[in-house]
């Protein structure tokens, strides 16, 4: 067995210096800084970035990054000891955080008591983590969890298209679920058809941004073989790929899922703080896809 080895007092009076030199952080100041780094200041004046819970004085002993601010993720946020979760989803079960709604909801009381308890504060990330400065930061990190960032078309506005060296759609399934630690993947489409160029809309955005038709023009457009996608509505285009697929066309689609088409953002997000903020722990926790597979 190996002795433990205990600091001498000449090796803790430098780790006291070292600490006692760490600056302290409040949230707000954390939230601050952040979105000048991002996007060169808050460029909304509205937006659902905003505090749900919690104070933005609260000096921050801790980051936690994640795609939803659930109550496991919670927890071990609080195992950790770190009080401010950045959360790029709602935490209070509607798009802008309401909760006039929900102040006797027994699910609500329970959660905000537990956040509470612990002194936790809980900030929305969206609209900014979208729109960086630089890039779209929920996508740099998927691609940068696939691998992808070379196949990424540059003459296109968004980071939606991409050509990657020939494959197939089943072993393009096989590859996300590897990937992205999906148990199944939804796909519509021939397995052994041959795929290259693919169009990617994560989250929201495969429902067009309100504008339905949007994601079938832009597969006819960028003559693509396969989207990936994250939400879908089965009429639209779920609907207009099947129909291509039963036509006998070379078109196929992935469902990732909202979860799964955006966390990856946010383990990208944690990496890319840990580089600009060295006074606090900061760590990605995972809030996994949220369906269970009979």
């Amino acid at each position: 067995m190996c002795p433990i080895s205990v600091p001498s007092e000449v090796e803790k009076k430098v780790l006291d210096q070292v600490y006692s030199k760490k600056k302290q952080w409040t949230v707000q100041q954390v939230i601050d800084q952040l979105l000048d780094d991002m996007c060169g200041g808050p460029k909304f004046e509205t937006t659902c970035d905003i505090i749900t819970v919690g104070s933005p004085d609260n000096v921050v002993t801790g980051v936690a990054t994640t795609f939803m601010a659930t109550f496991d993720v919670i927890k071990e946020a609080v195992s950790q000891g770190k009080n401010f979760i950045i959360t790029h989803e709602p935490t209070w079960f509607t798009g802008i955080d309401k909760i006039d709604w929900c102040q006797n909801d027994s699910v609500y009381i329970a959660k905000r008591k537990y956040l509470e308890e612990y002194g936790i504060t809980v900030w929305r990330l969206h609209d900014h983590m979208h729109m960086g400065s630089q890039t779209d930061y929920i996508y740099e990190g998927l691609l940068q969890e696939l691998g992808w960032k070379q196949y990424l078309q540059p003459d296109e506005k968004f980071p939606w298209i991409y050509e990657i060296p020939e494959t197939t759609l089943g072993e393009l399934a096989s590859f996300f679920k590897d990937k992205l630690e999906m148990s199944t993947i939804q796909i519509i489409g021939n397995e052994s058809m041959k795929v290259r160029r693919v169009g990617i809309l994560v989250g929201g955005g495969s429902l067009g941004f309100g504008v339905e038709e949007m994601p079938m023009e832009v597969m006819e457009r960028n003559k693509l073989d396969l989207m990936v996608v994250g939400d879908i509505t089965e009429w639209t285009i779920c609907a207009y790929i099947n129909d291509a697929y039963q036509m006998g066309m070379n078109r196929g689609m992935l469902t990732l899922g909202h979860e799964r088409s955006e966390e990856a953002g946010m383990k990208y997000l944690a990496v890319w703080m840990q580089e600009r903020f060295t006074d606090f722990p900061i760590q990605f926790i995972d809030a996994k896809e949220p369906f269970q597979y009979l």
